[in-house]
């Protein structure tokens, strides 16, 4: 993924087996909401892809779906950031 990944708005850890992306939006009501996607490698050898959402300090809402290669944990990674943005959210600044 490397260089693909990041341009496409992803976080890489440091032992890159799993990727991140955090977004943020104001609901009608002025409460902060995150929309959280994750791709990473499980213990048995698949790839999941989790999605949270909710509103910081709370209990998230969460939904994982699993894969049987990267190529199509990032397809689906991508297609869920792309909705979340469509509907409001931004990316997170990771600098104060």
């Amino acid at each position: 993924m490397g260089d693909t990944a990041l341009a496409a708005g992803w976080n890489t850890r440091q032992n890159r087996t799993m990727l991140d992306c955090l977004l943020y939006r104001k609901s009608l009501d002025n409460r902060a909401l995150f929309y959280r996607v994750e791709i990473a490698m499980t213990l048995f050898s698949d790839i999941s892809v989790l999605r949270e959402w909710g509103v910081p300090g709370g209990r998230p809402r969460s939904v994982m779906q699993h894969f049987g290669n990267w190529r199509d944990a990032s397809v689906a990674a991508d297609k869920a950031r792309d909705n979340a943005q469509k509907r409001g959210y931004v990316r997170a600044s990771l600098k104060g």
